[in-house]
């Protein structure tokens, strides 16, 4: 796994255009999300979004995932839970300091988000986790939070 989320953040770019290209597909099945009823479309959005990402990304299924923002590193790998940067005891070498073998996360965050074009979303301060949204699919969060916001800017045109 560890190496497959080291391949991935080397290829941010790519996976940042897969996502581009993904998510207004998403969006486009609000109307069928919405008759089926989001809660029913919840167990096997996150069983199918913990396949992909979890693979590629040893994604941890927060429900607020930040790969966009964080170089294709998730944020949730890191020992310590950090959510907006590096800890004080990264190494010289730029490897954790818990696990001394492995790259910080926030290290490889910043290689990663160096190669997408929307990049500078690194800088971007992220909420807390909230760990009640542990295992939830954020796919369809952001499905409804973009479809709210639609629906609002059309009721004020």
């Amino acid at each position: 796994m560890y190496s497959v989320r080291l391949w991935t953040v080397r290829h941010a770019r790519f996976f940042e255009r897969v996502y581009n290209m993904f998510e207004p597909v998403l969006v486009k099945l609000h109307p069928i999300w919405s008759k089926l009823g989001y809660d029913r479309a919840e167990k096997p959005m996150s069983k199918i979004e913990q396949a992909c990402k979890g693979l590629l990304f040893d994604c941890k299924m927060c429900g607020q995932c930040a790969l966009s923002s964080t170089g294709m590193s998730c944020s949730m790998n890191c020992p310590k839970n950090l959510r907006n940067g590096p800890c004080g005891g990264v190494r010289l070498n730029g490897n954790c300091e818990v696990y001394a073998e492995k790259r910080c996360v926030w290290v490889e965050a910043w290689d990663g988000s160096r190669k997408m074009k929307n990049g500078d979303r690194i800088f971007a301060v992220q909420k807390p986790v909230n760990f009640s949204q542990q295992g939830s699919s954020s796919w369809l969060r952001v499905v409804r939070q973009i479809a709210q916001r639609e629906e609002q800017a059309e009721e004020r045109s």
